[in-house]
């Protein structure tokens, strides 16, 4: 129960700090940061291959899918863009961010993809419009981009569920606390 708590409070503050970053044109500040956050959470995985594999995953769908609200033009990133139209890198190290709660403490999700798809279509939304918020992207088309990321994250988290099925590097996590210590 503990390490849920501590991966929960280690994941909103990377995804502060990337968002703020980001708004202040600085995302790199972010990205170091959650990226720390990250290797944590590999030191600590008891298959550290299987985490590194779900956090690559889980960035190769994230690129794709904020590159693609961004070339519909639903999406407007304040910094961190590399490649015109993509999506910047710091929403990339997000997506990675979010994979290391998928076994950890978004693990009550899995075996409940429906569950996991509402949570997706109500939470994913939520959290673009809380960095729109703080300043982080606009939305250009804000119909269309709700639209968009509802479903998108509805087929996205139950996708990513699964995929944490296969590649738990927190197998522990299931039957006993870890140790932080």
């Amino acid at each position: 129960m503990r390490d849920n708590i501590i991966n929960f409070i280690l994941f909103q503050i990377g995804w502060f700090a990337c968002v703020l970053s980001a708004a202040a044109q600085q995302p790199g500040i972010g990205v170091l940061l959650a990226s720390a956050i990250i290797v944590l959470h590999f030191w600590r995985a008891q298959y550290p291959r299987n985490e590194i594999m779900l956090v690559l995953t889980a960035m190769l769908i994230g690129a794709a899918w904020d590159s693609l609200l961004v070339t519909f033009g639903w999406l407007d990133y304040a910094s961190g863009t590399l490649i015109s139209g993509t999506a910047p890198y710091w929403i990339v190290v997000m997506w990675a961010l979010f994979a290391t709660t998928l076994n950890l403490s978004l693990r009550w999700l899995k075996q409940r993809y429906i569950l996991a798809a509402l949570l997706g279509a109500v939470a994913g939304p939520l959290a673009y419009s809380a960095g729109a918020g703080l300043g982080a992207l606009q939305f250009v088309n804000p119909n269309h981009a709700f639209t968009a990321l509802a479903i998108g994250w509805a087929v996205l988290t139950p996708v990513l569920i699964a995929a944490s099925k296969r590649l738990d590097g927190y197998p522990a996590a299931r039957t006993r606390e870890l140790s932080w210590i």
